[in-house]
């Protein structure tokens, strides 16, 4: 079945499928007849077919070769310079999701509850930064009574694909999204206007407005976590082209979390939750990381393969956990690469 238009094949397309497919297993792409599909669907015409059999070939990433990435029931504009977006980020982006939900609906119930009024001015935009930041949301100014929003914040944020996520599933929800590198910022800026996510550009929580201190209802992060002895071990459309910067998690593959566990208290609301990404074997290493934070009711959760995927971790009441805003030394990048 057409991926774009649901109707079969021609017997054309079927014979360029075939086609498609012996020349991407020769090039010893492993899913060689579904990416021949997906290449035949995305393709003008058979010259620009040809060119993007080529770059695949060549070991490029099929969605920087489509120039686009699934993510839930998201399509998500990728291409090089970007860490593209896995399914097994998808759990993450759910669980975030109904936990988003439950702020929104205790939002509902309580308007004493922590939120944003809807139509907080635009802040002033950092020196160089080549495009809008975020949406001015028509509405109440800040300050003066209005309907409240919960609160989300996807740190490393990459093409946006968790924050855009969350816009979707969780209307009303205030997102923020921060990321570092500018190549990626370029890629995430289409798709969180689309969703109505506020982008910033920065280093994890440093471009962070200081009035979202203590009332983020769901922080996340898919922190780069392979170790660095590993990056060359890794795939080569991913070792070659996706952005080191997203791979990278230093010597253990854990000293970004270690930023993002510190910071974490100084942003969550009382009982408001982070969630972050994680290596297959990282569980237990990860869990000590936030419990040394402060913060409580830990869990590993799994993947579909019963790998560890993601460490998620609630704050207390207030006063029951430390934070402090980022600012050691260290690296960041905008994601973390499946195992």
């Amino acid at each position: 079945m057409s991926h774009a238009t649901g109707a079969p094949p021609s017997p054309s397309a079927r014979e360029a499928v075939a086609r498609v497919t012996r020349e991407l297993a020769a090039a010893g792409c492993i899913s060689a007849a579904a990416e021949a599909r997906w290449l035949v669907e995305e393709a003008a015409d058979p010259l620009a077919l040809r060119a993007m059999v080529a770059r695949r070939a060549a070991g490029e990433p099929l969605q920087y070769v489509v120039g686009w990435a699934p993510f839930g029931r998201l399509r998500l504009l990728v291409g090089p310079g970007v860490f593209v977006p896995r399914p097994e980020t998808e759990g993450l982006a759910d669980r975030a999701a109904a936990r988003l939900r439950a702020a929104s609906a205790l939002t509902d119930r309580d308007p004493s509850h922590r939120g944003t009024p809807l139509g907080s001015p635009e802040p002033p935009r950092p020196l160089g930064f080549p495009g809008p930041l975020r949406p001015i949301h028509r509405g109440t100014p800040l300050g003066f009574p209005g309907p409240l929003r919960p609160i989300a914040v996807d740190l490393c944020s990459g093409s946006g694909a968790i924050a855009c996520f969350l816009a979707a599933e969780v209307p009303g929800a205030r997102v923020v999204a921060t990321e570092l590198d500018p190549a990626a910022l370029a890629w995430a800026r289409p798709n969180t206007d689309r969703y109505g996510v506020e982008l910033l550009a920065g280093d994890l929580d440093a471009p962070l407005p200081a009035e979202l201190a203590g009332r983020v209802d769901v922080l996340c992060a898919n922190v780069p976590y392979v170790p660095s002895g590993a990056i060359p071990t890794l795939p080569r459309d991913v070792r070659d082209h996706e952005p080191r910067l997203a791979l990278d998690g230093g010597p253990d593959g854990l000293d970004v979390l270690r930023r993002v566990a510190a910071l974490a208290g100084r942003w969550l609301a009382p009982g408001g939750f982070l969630l972050c990404e994680i290596g297959e074997d990282q569980g237990a290493a990860a869990a000590a990381l936030l419990a040394e934070a402060g913060l409580a009711e830990i869990a590993v959760l799994p993947d579909m393969a019963g790998g560890d995927r993601v460490v998620e971790a609630r704050r207390g009441p207030a006063g029951g956990v430390r934070g402090t805003p980022s600012g050691s030394p260290g690296r960041s990048g905008p994601k973390g690469v499946p195992r």
